[in-house]
């Protein structure tokens, strides 16, 4: 881990000055472009330079893995549906894949823990063990299971910069994870589980009281300090949020952009920022989750999302949505003529 962290800098502070710089001379109204401006200048601090390089090819990561406390009921999908799942995204016939075509992303699947076998499929198989505990029952996951899935993540993201992408995307799978990352969001926020619970796949009134009770149970018995990623995740899983804050350092470590998706990656970018606070400054938030808890993740970690549609389906769909985005802010600032450029007196 120390090997991993040591990579790890901020954001160089030279080519977000350079980049703002640059901003205020382009062909419009300062501030024109609202927030794709910040954006290009964050985009420029994670590159070190200006302009920045337009972040291309982009690759969607789906990590899946299943969770020990789908058994108390917090779902009414069977956990039978993640491994059913990763055989569509194999097939192509998910919404991840859909929009990945139309923006021309990539799309990996990572089997990290999913619990049916599924070593037929034609995607990553790096499954650490087959679902967490049950975190309502005790600790979900051991710390070299914890340390395993987290560099799954990281060397993940290592090799997929080395085969040439320059931005990574954010995907996951797993039935009950909502339950988890409401667990890990309420600890490295302070928030408490009736704050930051949410429907997930779209539980009834009765279900969402078990669900919130069992995550407040399973907070007040681990008592785990916002300081301690490890701990959290050894308490709450689950192995795709171990893994995607693995990834998230990663992309970190190899100065790209790494955008979340929704509620499951904003758990896991907390774990990574409690890692190495300067994680966050390669972070982009794609979307607002409909989830509650992403709301408080995202004001934690201080970033803005690109894109508020009420999605919560997960799988890495709003970070394939966001992507284009991202890069014609970074063409904005790299393309565009500037007044002087275009012989355009002040």
């Amino acid at each position: 881990m120390e090997e991993y962290l040591a990579r790890i800098g901020p954001a160089d502070e030279g080519a977000m000055r350079a980049a703002a710089e640059r901003q205020g001379g382009l062909t419009k109204p300062a501030g024109s472009l609202g927030v794709l401006e910040e954006l290009s200048v964050r985009v420029a601090g994670m590159s070190g330079q200006c302009p920045p390089e337009v972040p291309l090819p982009a690759v969607v990561t789906v990590f899946a893995a299943d969770h020990g406390v789908h058994a108390q009921g917090v779902s009414p999908w069977p956990q039978e549906v993640t491994a059913a799942m990763l055989a569509n995204f194999a097939a192509g016939g998910a919404a991840v894949n859909a929009f990945a075509a139309n923006n021309r992303v990539d799309v990996r699947v990572v089997d990290v823990g999913v619990a049916t076998p599924v070593e037929e499929l034609d995607i990553v198989h790096a499954k650490v063990r087959p679902g967490t505990r049950d975190l309502s029952a005790g600790a979900a996951l051991t710390h070299d299971e914890v340390c395993a899935a987290i560099g799954v993540g990281y060397n993940l993201a290592d090799t997929l910069v080395k085969d040439g992408y320059r931005c990574l995307l954010t995907g996951d799978m797993g039935i009950a994870n909502t339950t988890a990352s409401a667990a890990l969001i309420a600890t490295f926020t302070g928030s408490t589980a009736d704050v930051v619970t949410g429907r997930g796949t779209g539980i009834d009134d009765a279900t969402l009281a078990r669900k919130t009770a069992i995550v407040q149970s399973a907070l007040d018995r681990h008592a785990v300090p916002a300081s301690d990623p490890l701990g959290a995740l050894q308490a709450f899983g689950g192995l795709e949020h171990a893994a995607l804050a693995g990834y998230i350092l990663g992309g970190a470590a190899n100065r790209v952009p790494v955008i979340l998706d929704g509620v499951i990656a904003g758990a896991a970018a907390l774990v990574a920022q409690a890692f190495h606070a300067s994680v966050v400054d390669y972070c982009v938030a794609g979307h607002r989750s409909a989830e509650p808890g992403h709301a408080v993740a995202l004001k934690t970690l201080g970033l803005q999302p690109l894109v508020d549609l009420d999605l919560r389906l997960g799988e890495g769909t709003g970070a394939v949505l966001a992507y284009p985005i991202l890069t014609c802010a970074v063409r904005a600032l790299s393309e565009m003529a500037t007044f002087e450029s275009a012989g355009i007196e002040s």
